[in-house]
């Protein structure tokens, strides 16, 4: 089955064609990355204008490097909830529109359903059920696969995600966006227990995670050194903060899988590509005999190869939509 996938929930838009939800046939991905940073992330009006400019290039170039048509289609996905409201709307409307004029099916696709779905495409033997953590810029979860469409969170934040933090702390040091990006290369030189940075911690569910006190933390350290006239040493600031954030994404994460008996863990989102956190998988994988899957880096960040290997196992799960379809700014996994 052949599935014309369509992502553009932030500041990427993107189209690909996936075959039976593992092979990625073509793989487009026009990024603003460039241009958001001279504000120093990513300002949703502009987005949103440029998923219009973009969108239709897009998707021809994905046919074109699958030498398809539209009529050697056997459906249409987008990328539906979570996300920016005016970005996910250029897509779902877009897509809408192919599935009005071909007649093709639509599957609407919740977006971290298809971040985990990347696994997917990168391991061909992984099924569920696994345990996942989904750490992306949004979005911190500890969830259950028990099929492919069928997911429960044990865990999540209870205010910033890992990657929003990664992001302030790093734009505080004058880091340019994305800066959990060079946060993390400054950190891979950088002394990790130079500071003593507050462990978070939070009350009622075991499994339950908070990045906002650490990520304040780390601000006000900075601001009060600037204050003061001293130079705080970056790449030691880096790695120890880095650590923290690593240290308590790891705790909660094997806390579950023990008391839940997982033996097959996934990381997926875009702080699945952070270089420690797959490190410290790796080495907890051989240390505890559990086996561990993440996502390349060109299928950590957002893109349309997810939506389309997600798409194929709602699609069988009967999970189409009319054009009733709308975008949702927020919406569990669930």
């Amino acid at each position: 089955m052949k599935i014309l996938a369509i992502e553009s929930s932030c500041d990427e838009t993107a189209a690909a064609v996936v075959e039976d939800g593992r092979r990625v046939i073509s793989s487009v991905i026009a990024t603003q990355v460039e241009e958001h940073k001279l504000y120093g992330g990513v300002v949703p009006e502009i987005a949103s204008r440029r998923h219009c400019e973009s969108i239709n290039g897009v998707v021809r170039e994905a046919l074109s490097q699958a030498e398809m048509k539209l009529t050697d289609l056997d459906a249409l996905a987008v990328t539906y909830a979570p996300g920016l409201i005016g970005a996910l709307l250029v897509g779902v409307n877009f897509a809408k529109g192919l599935s009005l004029s071909t007649g093709l099916p639509l599957i609407p696709v919740h977006h971290l359903r298809s971040h985990i779905a990347a696994n997917y495409i990168a391991h061909p033997d992984l099924k569920p059920p696994f345990l996942c953590l989904v750490v992306s810029g949004g979005h911190s979860h500890i969830v259950e696969v028990r099929d492919y469409t069928d997911m429960k969170i044990i865990g999540k934040t209870r205010d910033d995600a890992a990657g929003e933090a990664f992001d302030k702390a790093a734009r505080t040091m004058g880091m340019p966006y994305p800066g959990g990006i060079h946060l993390d290369k400054a950190a891979s030189s950088g002394d990790p227990l130079s500071f003593s940075l507050p462990r978070p911690k939070v009350s009622g569910n075991p499994y339950d995670l908070s990045f906002s006190g650490l990520k304040t933390a780390v601000i006000n350290l900075i601001h009060n050194s600037s204050q003061r006239g001293e130079e705080l040493p970056v790449n030691d600031l880096s790695a120890s903060f880095r650590k923290t954030v690593v240290d308590s994404l790891m705790e909660k994460f094997l806390l579950a899988a023990d008391d839940l008996g997982y033996k097959s863990l996934v990381l997926a989102g875009g702080v699945s590509a952070n270089s420690l956190l797959r490190q410290r998988m790796d080495e907890e994988a051989k240390k505890r005999g559990l086996t561990v899957c993440y996502p390349p880096l060109p299928l950590c960040g957002d893109n349309a190869a997810m939506v389309g290997a997600q798409a194929y196992y709602e699609f069988l799960s009967g999970n189409t939509a009319g054009m009733e379809l709308n975008a949702a700014a927020t919406m569990s996994i669930e």
